[in-house]
């Protein structure tokens, strides 16, 4: 009965981590990467960029994931989160925060009617993470259209809530240049976490090209 008792709970395992196995490539590629393509998509998929071994960077950190499953299943976040120190742009603190805020997430669904099952609970955390690492890295591409904006067209730093607003209606609009350019400054900081330099250079010509394309939009859309 023991050795029955053991296998039922292997292979429940097993179903569990091919489970979260395949919610990694469902969430991590979803708007993003067009699989065994090497491209980049936007948003929608109507805009995309060829980068030679995307790719493999792609691989590289959804084995991030994958290898410390098991660790996510035992219900040790802080552990199972930690070796996404290597990715650029996250240190300690910034770990413990994403640990914090998804605590108070996993809290507040507890307190739901939500039903909370392992991969909901896998989804909330990998979705906490990529949110993180996408958000900061844009957030420097979001100061450079402003500089160039700015010094292009010598505007004051009166004009910086004008120019972020004009951008957060280009970002909700699904602007093909602003979803691209998210997803490149995303691949950006992955293929430098994983010392892809060529790749990391494609990508800052790629997404200059792209910068330049928003900052005539806006220079139009406020009659500059």
């Amino acid at each position: 009965m023991g050795n029955n008792d053991e296998t039922y709970k292997m292979t429940q395992q097993l179903k569990q981590l091919k489970k979260l196995s395949n919610a990694t490539d469902n969430l991590i590629e979803q708007q993003f990467y067009r699989t065994g393509s090497d491209e980049i998509i936007g948003r929608t998929p109507e805009v995309s960029v060829k980068i030679s071994f995307s790719g493999q960077i792609i691989k590289k950190f959804k084995d991030l994931f994958n290898e410390n499953l098991e660790i996510f299943l035992k219900g040790n976040y802080l552990e199972f989160i930690y070796p996404f120190l290597k990715i650029k742009g996250i240190n300690k603190k910034s770990l413990q925060e994403i640990y914090d805020d998804l605590r108070a997430k996993i809290q507040s669904l507890q307190n739901s009617d939500i039903e909370l099952n392992i991969v909901v609970l896998y989804t909330i955390v990998l979705s906490s993470l990529i949110s993180f690492i996408r958000d900061i890295h844009f957030e420097y591409e979001i100061e450079d259209i402003i500089e160039r904006i700015q010094k292009k067209y010598k505007l004051d730093d009166n004009a910086k809530d004008v120019i972020h607003d004009q951008l957060n209606f280009l970002f909700m609009r699904n602007n093909k240049n602003i979803s691209i350019l998210y997803n490149l400054s995303y691949l950006d900081a992955l293929a430098e976490s994983f010392n892809y330099k060529k790749v990391a250079h494609v990508c800052k010509i790629q997404k200059s090209k792209y910068i330049n394309k928003i900052v005539k939009i806006i220079a139009r859309s406020l009659n500059l």
